[in-house]
């Protein structure tokens, strides 16, 4: 008997899960996977150390498990000395090797990588990523013909589609599909999240978190704090924890931002979701589950829901929809160099300082720090997008390009010109005030807007709604803004603009603020 020939399925790092459709297609009996560490996806932006560290480590331990379910695992180390430098090169060597007919392939997160291996001549069976509820092809089909991709809409067809949080009558519980209005209260003086669940690194993560030590020691971020879950049962271990400690109050404060408290109530679990270790369907019963028993109020229990099914799907299929012309938007033809101090932490604004002091040691901050801080700042300063969606990509652990992009391209700065967001998320330092204690013992005065000792915040905004009056002085949601600015006195405005043209400046001359 003729044996067939064997095929090859290329594993991902940030594709962990058992339930890959690819490993349907294959028969652990004949068949082998392939997993590689390579340089290029280690190095193509200079991503935080513990990003790193966290992939290779959790690869190592799937390629084990994977093994003792049955599976061949060809295994590439970085360090190996055959080692091509790239997954494209890696498949064609091991298809070369093996004498394989065909690779089997789940769809990949980043375009970039989806092409390089589409482009490598090579037969590929190609199989979706059901790891996501909305497909690439079902969201294209709900795109199609709308002139205003809104996220609550389609949000809500995720809802119905899902039966999470519904009445019988598939009407939503509470009488309201978003509760977001009671999602924005200030941290009380005081409160504090639980203490963060941690893990400890064993063998396989302490060899991988020496072997990333020695070679990306030029790459920003530190090291030293590493404890994330590298498994499926650490990862599970760490969502119980959030659904113990902090789902309940996740709801009220998810905006809420404190010194020396990164994570608050917030799970921590978007990493691990991320690269697989965690399955975005559970996580959803569970948390409706959590509602029902009355462990969680109703707001939390939707909020969460929210970003796990409505704006994580919602931003993918943005991405796939519009790549890779929607990396090249510049609405605003932002030109601008990144700061330094982005890559430092090294600045007298205590809100960034904080910020960017924690996404170096951690590479983690929640969705208001990156959004209402350090995304503020760059699009009030008029920072290249480009440049932007680069530093995100690199910092955080969570950050793959079909999640970083949109967010941080679309939402943050405003770069596709309104198609993701109807209006920009730009706010002046009494934002930051509201929602947080960092202007407390700041050099800056977040009272003041000119002067030497004024939040630079303040000026930079409305800098930034003069410079670009005639693109969004029409645009509904920010009327009441441009009217204030009308209302004001002629060398009011001229003060207000002159701070804002020396903070550039400063920025330009490449002076920290």
């Amino acid at each position: 008997m003729t044996m067939p020939a064997c095929r090859l399925g290329l594993v991902l790092g940030d594709q962990l899960s058992f339930d890959l459709s690819l490993f349907d297609a294959l028969d652990a009996r004949q068949d082998a996977l392939l997993m590689a560490e390579v340089d290029a996806e280690a190095r193509y932006v200079a991503h935080h150390p513990q990003k790193i560290a966290l992939i290779f480590s959790a690869m190592r331990h799937f390629a084990e498990v994977m093994r003792q379910r049955g599976w061949r695992v060809i295994y590439v180390r970085l360090d190996d000395a055959d080692n091509s430098g790239s997954l494209p090169g890696e498949l064609c060597r091991w298809m070369e090797a093996l004498g394989a007919e065909e690779a089997h392939i789940t769809e990949c997160g980043e375009w970039r990588l989806e092409q390089a291996l589409k482009g490598c001549g090579l037969p590929l069976v190609w199989h979706p990523d059901r790891r996501f509820l909305c497909s690439r092809e079902a969201f294209a089909r709900w795109a199609g013909g709308r002139g205003h991709l809104r996220m609550e809409h389609f949000y809500r067809g995720m809802r119905k589609r899902s039966g999470l949080l519904l009445e019988p009558d598939g009407s939503p519980l509470g009488g309201a599909w978003n509760l977001d209005a009671e999602n924005r209260k200030a941290l009380p003086r005081g409160l504090r999240g639980p203490f963060p669940r941690r893990f400890e690194a064993d063998a396989i993560t302490q060899e991988v978190l020496a072997l990333v030590r020695a070679r990306f020691s030029d790459h920003y971020g530190s090291l030293e704090s590493f404890d994330y879950p590298v498994t499926h049962a650490e990862a599970q271990a760490l969502w119980l924890h959030f659904l113990d400690f902090s789902l309940a109050a996740f709801g009220d404060y998810q905006d809420a931002m404190a010194t020396d408290e990164p994570f608050l109530f917030h799970a921590r679990i978007s990493a691990a979701l991320n690269i697989g270790l965690l399955d975005v369907r559970q996580l959803g019963a569970d948390v409706e589950e959590a509602y029902r028993r009355g462990r969680v109020p109703l707001n939390a229990a939707e909020g969460f829901i929210r970003q796990l099914i409505g704006w994580r799907e919602y931003v993918r299929g943005i991405y796939w929809l519009r790549m890779p012309e929607y990396a090249e938007l510049n609405a605003f033809g932002n030109h601008r160099p990144l700061p330094e101090f982005y890559w430092t932490g090294t600045t007298d604004m205590r809100c960034m300082a904080q910020v960017i002091g924690q996404t170096l040691e951690l590479g983690y901050a929640h969705h208001i720090q990156r959004l209402m801080v350090t995304g503020n700042f760059a699009l009030l300063a008029g920072i290249a997008p480009k440049a932007v969606c680069e530093w995100y990509l690199a910092v955080y652990l969570d950050a793959f390009d079909w999640v970083e992009l949109p967010n941080t391209l679309g939402m943050a700065m405003h770069a596709d010109g309104g198609y993701l967001g109807s209006k920009p998320y730009c706010a002046s330092g009494r934002y930051i005030q509201r929602m947080s204690d960092y202007c407390k013992g700041c050099r800056y005065r977040v009272d003041e807007s000119t002067g030497p000792r004024a939040c630079p915040f303040n000026a930079l905004y409305w800098h930034f709604l003069m410079r670009h009056r005639d693109r969004l002085g029409s645009n509904p949601r920010l009327a009441m803004v441009y009217r204030n600015l009308l209302n004001m006195d002629e060398p009011r405005r001229m003060a207000l603009w002159l701070r804002g043209e020396e903070l550039l400046a400063q920025l330009d001359a490449g002076e920290a603020l």
